[in-house]
């Protein structure tokens, strides 16, 4: 893909990025955290992408004025390595490549076995789509090696090469191809495929077996000519079968997938003593006696006939490809977001659902005092705040965390405001309520000595001393007369009532309050607080006291004209 389609998809796959990072519920500095990590990692691929594509660009470097063909091109293209580079594209420097384009493919000229990665890249770089139709051409002549072993150990390289460029995905097929220099060169290329016994000949667009092709010479001269080819072709097989074929067999290493030779004229580089006269005085006690023609052409034919035979893997266009990633890459992200999702539903409903059950299984508490009452009250809460949840995501709409269509929250929102509407408190029992101290009154304050009408100053003293004293519902003023001992039981018992019935009347006058809210007792002599001996202790002992009692239905409030009685206004008689 070209650098302006990658560099989308960094971009295209951090924007997802950042999306997940809304819908996954995380704490807030978890986000941001990940949000500077994300375009941090943008920035780092943006620059990294384009110093790769530059790097690679600047490591094509091609010779003359030559380029590369249009990246619509889809013929072949040969990475050209090994010998006879010279008579294949003539004199050209070590640190430029060369190219040659023709009618059935396009060849490119590999300097070094060691520069197959660095110009598969550069290519790759400039042609993104042309992963399918490169191939390697590997010349290996014989004629121009006289050390077996550092052939060898360029055929270890150009495996390990190729191993390389294959792990980034790019199947880089081989083609072997041998020239050898004969008296006459026919001009026919012979070729054996993976798993061939015998050879292919192909000349002048034909494709014939060699014995057929020996078969159609139009005479005698031509069919020994071609009779002697055939018989130094399979010379040269089972030299590369025996010599160059072994590389090839190791668990690391794939065969190539052409195995191709052609008789030349002149080959260029040919040295004397080499493996192939080597070979031949070894194997059949042979001189190899050929010489170049003189005037023959020292230029190495391109194996054009061959190129049908390469598999060519044309690609989808990058703007394609770059789509699929994309698709591919929102497919991913949208998983991963709606298994959120569907979670996070899942924690919402389980959670309100364990909440209703807790406050469902709370008994319901008849008193306040009662230890369900406090745990009741503290479960309703909790299920309020659940239902101010569930409301705010029904006016305002569900957050991502929780959308994407899979939001089921809804569905407890009624249940769980039933609920709470249905839930009642215990009354609010008097007898719960603080009861205020009672009030004491000393008799000699408020009466004369035996006489049980109030002095003419005595409102001063009750309203001093009964300032606390509130008539409300509920609650029952009990007015309490006690005197001393002197006198007769009796007569002590009707003053003490009389002195308490005194004071209730003053308290109704003042206050206009029922009778309902009055209790009025005499105790007589009968519950001194001190003792009757002294002067002091008889003092203390003549009170009136008054005091507050809840009593459920006390001081009820009449049916009519009920505006007009004080308990009905927000502020009851107060002393």
């Amino acid at each position: 893909m070209t650098l302006k389609l990658i560099r989308g998809l960094w971009l295209w796959a951090g924007t997802l990025a950042l999306v997940l990072l809304m819908v996954i519920p995380v704490a807030g500095w978890i986000r941001i955290v990940a949000t500077l990590v994300i375009v941090v990692a943008l920035a780092w691929a943006w620059i990294r992408v384009g110093h790769r594509f530059a790097r690679q660009g600047q490591q094509l470097v091609l010779a003359g004025d030559t380029s590369l063909p249009a990246p619509a091109y889809r013929q072949p293209v040969v990475l050209v390595c090994g010998d006879g580079l010279t008579g294949l594209f003539g004199p050209t420097p070590a640190e430029q490549l060369a190219l040659r384009t023709t009618s059935q493919g396009c060849y490119v000229r590999v300097p070094t076995l060691d520069q197959l990665v660095t110009v598969t890249n550069g290519i790759q770089a400039m042609r993104p789509d042309w992963g399918g139709q490169l191939n390697v051409m590997f010349n290996v002549n014989p004629g121009e090696h006289t050390d077996a072993e550092e052939l060898a150990g360029q055929l270890r390289a150009l495996c390990n090469q190729i191993a390389l460029v294959r792990k980034r995905g790019i199947a880089l097929p081989l083609m072997l191809v041998s020239y050898l220099q004969a008296a006459k060169g026919e001009g026919a290329w012979f070729s054996w495929e993976a798993g061939q016994a015998n050879p292919t000949v192909r000349e002048a667009g034909a494709c014939v077996s060699l014995a057929e092709w020996q078969r159609q010479a139009t005479d005698s001269a031509t069919r020994a000519a071609r009779l002697c080819s055939g018989v130094q072709v399979s010379s040269a097989a089972t030299w590369l079968r025996e010599t160059v074929h072994a590389h090839f067999e190791t668990r690391h290493s794939q065969p190539p997938l052409i195995y191709a030779i052609t008789l030349v004229a002149v080959l260029p580089q040919r040295v004397a003593g080499n493996l192939w006269q080597q070979w031949l005085r070894d194997k059949v006690g042979l001189i190899d006696a050929g010489q170049p023609l003189s005037g023959a052409s020292s230029d190495l034919p391109f194996p054009d006939p061959l190129l049908s035979l390469l598999p060519l893997h044309t690609r989808r266009s990058p703007v394609m490809r770059a789509s699929v990633v994309a698709v591919w890459l929102f497919a991913v992200a949208g998983t991963v977001a709606l298994v959120s999702s569907a979670w996070q539903n899942n924690l919402l409903l389980r959670q309100i659902s364990d909440d209703l059950r807790r406050y469902t299984a709370i008994p319901v508490a008849e008193r306040r005092d009662q230890p369900q009452f406090t745990l009741r009250e503290d479960a309703v809460a909790v299920l309020r705040q659940d239902a101010m949840r569930l409301d705010a995501y029904y006016r305002q709409g569900e957050p991502l965390s929780l959308g994407l269509g899979l939001y089921r929250g809804e569905l407890l929102r009624q249940p769980l405001l039933a609920t709470i509407a249905d839930h009642r408190q215990p009354p609010e029992l008097p007898i719960l309520a603080k009861i205020p101290s009672p009030v004491r009154l000393d008799s000699l304050s408020l009466f004369a000595p035996g006489s049980a009408e109030l002095k003419p100053g005595s409102t001063k003293v009750l309203i001093a001393a009964l300032v606390n004293i509130k008539a409300q519902p509920g609650w029952l003023i009990v007015i309490a007369g006690h005197t001393d001992v002197t006198g007769s039981p009796e007569q002590n018992l009707e003053l003490s009532r009389a002195r308490a019935a005194s004071v209730r009347d003053w308290m109704q006058r003042m206050g206009d309050i029922p009778d309902s809210c009055f209790a009025v007792q005499g105790f007589g002599a009968n519950q001194p607080v001190a003792s009757n001996d002294t002067e002091v202790g008889r003092a203390a002992n003549r009170r009136v006291d008054i005091r507050l009692v809840p009593e459920v239905g006390a001081c009820a409030l009449p049916t009519a004209g009920l505006d007009r009685h004080p308990l009905s206004q927000s502020a009851a008689f107060t002393f």
